[in-house]
């Protein structure tokens, strides 16, 4: 490690024992002093009081449109609004934006320079007629000062990475709020319809049993009754498991307590942009808008000056130092030395072999997170043409089949029609419907992770990023 040394005179001890409280004093001083932050021992979850006193600024979130939204949760909450509670009250969010606190303080350190060292060293002599001698000296890494503009850029890119990182985790949780959105909607609507259906299915069931206890219908036409109302049952079970899944998925994103039953507005969202026009103009510059890309960009900089580094690592280290000395017969020498470590076994080169591969696997990782992007694009616009076609013909054949219950239902009042053929023309109906609800709540949830993707609304704040991307890539 090159360091300077260099010895001065110092006309007396008196002056240092003088000098030395108002140094410690200065040293105290920049200090920064230990506090105790114990550990909380009981659940601090938003709970639904807590939740009344939410306060969000608009200004933080990390898109757009919900940067000019009002969050006020009296009235229920809408689709950005819950996007807007994720962001702000995620616990793993949270977590992300504590790493970005780390990073930006290791990016400080980096930039800090070495401090310096001083010695001081006396002798005593035992015989008559001599005298103390002394060696003052003041040393310096100079190494960490050539190395820090590289060590430097390498934690500010790397700075970079953690928070594009962030927004795209942001991102990433303002797709889940909505998806879940959707999806607590869509089991809103469809309840009622499973409800009804069940019943349906109970009360032909019944009334067959019934019909069965007086001898006018066979065991096995009682069977297919039962094995009807059974199914009816148990996708009702099914969707009421899986509407409290939702509602523990959704309480646990947005960092809320498991009692807090969260109050939605009734207006779902439409299906937004078709993603055929989304994807053409996105897909086009894709790696310039993902903040994952763009994270990974930035860590492939921060390896390339860590590569930097250490190429600058294999040099010599060299130390200078002037020396200004008294020995014990009360001679004063002046001179220098030099200090040289002579590359011959190490060189630094297996440091340097680490970070050139470590290197190679970032540019390789980042490929290939593009050509998955690319393909994860290709196959939701795949699939949203297929959901697209499937609902137009299910939702061309539902007016058919709700004509046919009115009449069937009109045909029963009037005891003009089974019991058996009224469940059969009500059950389609409703099955018809909830087809159309699946494939509703399919399509809008599909579409919404198809934005998160192409990154179809980019903040005005990430522009910066990008910027300082593409100023140290070159």
């Amino acid at each position: 490690m090159p360091v300077f040394h260099a010895a001065v005179a110092v006309p007396s001890a008196v002056r240092l024992r003088a000098l030395a409280p108002m140094v410690c004093a200065l040293l105290l001083a920049g200090c920064t002093w230990y506090h105790r932050e114990p550990l909380a021992l009981q659940d601090t979850s938003t709970s639904a009081r807590s939740l009344e006193r939410v306060r969000i600024d608009a200004s933080t979130m990390p898109l757009p449109e919900l940067a000019a939204h009002r969050f006020d949760p009296s009235d229920g909450l809408d689709i950005d609004e819950v996007a807007m509670l994720a962001v702000a009250n995620n616990p793993d969010l949270k977590l992300a934006r504590d790493d970005l606190g780390i990073a930006r303080a290791q990016a400080y350190s980096a930039g800090l320079l070495p401090e310096p060292q001083l010695s001081v060293s006396s002798d005593y002599p035992g015989a008559i007629g001599t005298t103390r001698a002394f060696s003052y000296g003041l040393s310096m890494d100079v190494m960490a000062i050539v190395l820090r503009s590289a060590n430097r850029q390498s934690a500010d890119a790397s700075v970079a990475r953690t928070d594009l990182g962030l927004l795209w985790q942001e991102w990433q949780i303002v797709a889940q709020a909505r998806q879940l959105f959707i999806k607590t909607r869509f089991q809103q609507d469809t309840l009622p319809l499973l409800q009804q259906q069940r019943d349906l299915a109970r009360t032909r069931y019944e009334r067959m049993a019934e019909a069965r206890r007086d001898g006018n219908l066979t065991d096995d036409t009682l069977s297919a009754a039962l094995t009807s109302y059974s199914d009816a049952r148990k996708q009702y079970t099914d969707a009421e498991r899986a509407a409290e899944q939702t509602h523990h998925d959704l309480n646990a994103l947005l960092g809320l307590s498991p009692e807090v039953e969260v109050q939605l507005q009734a207006a779902a969202p439409g299906g937004g942009d078709d993603p055929a026009d989304l994807s053409d103009a996105a897909l086009s510059h894709l790696a310039q808008r993902r903040p994952d890309l763009i994270a990974l960009q930035a860590g492939y900089e921060a390896q390339e000056q860590k590569y930097r580094a250490a190429i600058l690592s294999q040099f010599p280290s060299l130390s200078v130092g002037f020396v200004r000395a008294r020995d014990t017969s009360n001679i004063y020498t002046s001179g220098f030395q030099i200090n040289l470590s002579l590359p011959i076994f190490n060189r630094n080169q297996g440091n340097v072999a680490i970070e050139k591969a470590t290197r190679q696997r970032l540019r390789d990782e980042y490929q290939s997170r593009l050509n998955q992007a690319y393909a994860d694009v290709a196959h939701l616009r795949a699939d949203n043409a297929i959901l697209t076609r499937q609902l137009h013909q299910t939702e061309a054949a539902l007016p058919d089949v709700d004509v046919a219950a009115q009449h069937a239902a009109a045909a029963y009042a009037e005891h003009n029609l089974t019991l058996g053929a009224y469940t059969d023309a009500q059950s389609a109906s409703l099955t018809k419907r909830i087809d159309v609800a699946t494939l509703r709540e399919s399509l809008a949830e599909q579409r919404v992770g198809l934005q998160a993707l192409l990154g179809s609304a980019i903040p005005d704040a990430f522009s910066s990023a990008q910027t300082y991307t593409d100023t140290h890539a070159k």
